[in-house]
């Protein structure tokens, strides 16, 4: 890729800086690194290490992955950006009697703890984790110059401003929502007049008791009651609510208010008592009722949240992150059911995205309002991991079993679509966030209904999942309600939309139950394969969408390197691999 040096801003700082933006979070720790306002790489630890949702350290790996990309070593970074997650215990200096004799002990026994950040402010009562932290230590444990600057972001600031970093918005209100961080579980923020004012969710928050009114873990609870993962299987109640009757709404959302601020309270004293409350109310209804029921609470409860605050501070602008914020029909709510002009959603909406917004803090602090505002950029693309190149082609032609079938990727995948084959695709570096983005993701013709089923067995994903459509940004208006208030989110599958009626059977593997999708919409200039792909397949079929999901095997990540491409053409999670050279199969099938 060459130096990170060499990719200039569009607004040239006073000081030039390559920054480190780090979050070792307990889940989804990740890194990233800018050449001061451009993004260079960005590549959350669980890609890496294979184990989903991977963290409760810091993310070596990934941080080497994001400097090996720029073709930088630490030694080169000027600032490192740190969340205020797990850290080991060495490197905090408060510790006193019988915390520090433990410490010691567990140290020299080689059994030492991971120790919150968070946490320990908490305890503290102020938000200067510089005091409770050794930062030299850290910089030359680590492999950074003794001169490194080192600084921590704020976790729902650094949530907030990507939503206005990549926009051209003249006002906003800026909403994150999460399971929680920073002793808080939301926080608003109002940008107009040039001037970013914070309503609720700063540093202040640490010196008061913690609030317990967390849309977000109530949704985890329920994951939970219905036998999945908190953290990890919320998208899976997103789809079973579509199902369900939401039977128990009126009685979760009793418990659930919203001030005359616009702020979401609850009457539960504490997280254990939610959680029991959730488990309670799943036992006697069925799965589908009970996500349809804390779908609607979630849905219901922020719109009026988002709708008192837009009242109180009319702007025209809905900016959306955080981990709540992964839930697209949420977003659709919000987009529709208030006066808004735009929502954007920013595409690493959860933990993964907070490095990122970490480093956005780091550049507001140094520069001021102004020049930060000068320096926006949009998103186009989510390709900041490692672009593997002809070296893909080197992995999947030398694995044994496999074979090219043809030398003309873009009109043989076309081919293999219109016959019912699904394709993956391995092109750019692996996407940012967690969507998959055209870079690792699964191809098929949305004509079937029967491949939602059939490929879903074959990734071991649940069976009510829906796929997702990816359509040119030239065809969407045709057949998605796609305008100004949601194109751009729909750029990185983050909102969903109605369906065309005129489409809806046409393209049902990739329409949900009622009627809406969530689509991708592309441009040729970022992902020419991608986009020549789905144009050989429009004039092949007359569909101008095609099936756009994940490549990835249900608990595994989305896949990262050629071997683990390989791997899963083998096991025959899909029929084909398509990169910007050639398609590739079993031998068995050529």
């Amino acid at each position: 890729v060459g130096s990170a040096r060499s990719r200039s801003p569009s607004i040239e700082p006073i000081t030039r800086m390559i920054i480190l933006g780090v979050h070792p979070g307990y889940h989804e720790a990740a890194a990233c690194l800018f050449d001061d306002y451009r993004m260079v790489s960005a590549v959350s630890l669980e890609r890496l290490t294979r184990r989903k949702v991977d963290g409760g350290r810091m993310p070596d790996e990934a941080i080497d992955e994001c400097l090996a990309i720029a073709g930088l070593s630490r030694r080169e970074v000027d600032a490192v950006v740190l969340g205020r997650g797990a850290f080991a215990w060495r490197y905090f200096k408060h510790f006193r009697g019988s915390r520090l004799l433990e410490g010691k002990v567990r140290q020299a026994l080689g059994k030492e703890k991971h120790k919150s950040m968070e946490r320990e402010l908490v305890r503290a009562g102020h938000a200067d984790s510089q005091a409770l932290f050794n930062g030299k230590k850290f910089l030359a444990d680590f492999g950074f110059r003794e001169s490194t600057q080192l600084s921590f972001f704020n976790h729902h600031l650094a949530h907030a401003l990507p939503t206005l970093f990549h926009t051209d918005w003249e006002d906003a209100l800026l909403y994150t929502s999460d399971g929680g961080g920073d002793n808080v579980q939301y926080s608003q923020r109002i940008f107009q007049d040039g001037e970013l004012r914070a309503l609720y969710g700063g540093d202040e928050c640490f010196t008061a008791p913690a609030r317990i009114d967390s849309l977000g873990l109530a949704y985890g609870y329920a994951t939970e009651a219905l036998g999945w993962r908190i953290n990890r299987h919320e998208g899976k109640l997103t789809g079973l609510a579509a199902l369900g009757q939401p039977s128990a709404a009126a009685a979760i959302a009793a418990h659930f208010k919203v001030d005359a601020d616009g702020q979401i309270r609850s009457d539960f004293a504490t997280n254990p008592e939610l959680r029991q409350f959730m488990f309670k109310t799943a036992e006697n209804i069925p799965r589908e009722d009970m996500a349809a029921s804390i779908q609607e609470v979630l849905e219901q409860v922020t719109l009026e949240s988002v709708r008192r605050l837009l009242e109180r501070h009319p702007v025209h602008r809905l900016g959306l992150s955080g981990g709540v914020f992964g839930n697209v029909r949420l977003n659709r709510l919000l987009a529709e059911e208030t006066d808004i002009a735009e929502v954007f959603v920013y595409p690493a909406m959860s933990d993964q995205g907070l490095p990122a917004g970490g480093v956005l803090q780091f550049l507001l602090e140094r520069d001021g309002i102004k020049t930060w505002l000068a320096a926006r950029y949009p998103l186009e693309t989510l390709y900041f991991g490692r672009d593997w190149g002809n070296n893909a082609d080197k992995v999947l032609g030398g694995t044994p079993g496999l074979g090219v079938l043809s030398d003309n990727p873009v009109d043989k995948t076309a081919e293999l679509l219109c016959q019912g084959k699904a394709v993956a695709i391995f092109s750019h570096g692996m996407e940012f966030g967690p969507r998959a983005l055209g870079a690792r993701s699964i191809l098929a013709s949305p004509a079937n209904a029967g491949i939602n089923d059939a490929l879903n067995h074959r990734l071991s994903r649940s069976e009510f999942m829906p796929f997702a459509p990816v359509i040119a940004e030239e065809d969407a208006a045709e057949l998605f309600d796609i305008g100004a208030r949601n194109r751009y989110a729909a750029r990185f599958m983050t909102i969903t939309c109605d369906v065309k009626q005129a489409w809806r059977a046409r393209i049902p593997a990739v329409v949900h139950v009622d009627g809406t999708a969530r689509p991708q919409i592309i441009r040729r200039a970022h992902n020419p394969l991608y986009y020549d792909i789905l144009a050989a397949f429009k004039q092949r079929s007359g569909l101008p969408t095609m099936i756009n999901t994940s490549f990835n095997v249900h608990e595994e990540p989305i896949i990262n390197r050629p071997e683990e491409c390989a791997q899963a053409l083998l096991d025959d999670r899909v029929d084909f691999v398509v990169t910007d050279q050639a398609v590739y199969g079993r031998e068995s099938d050529a």
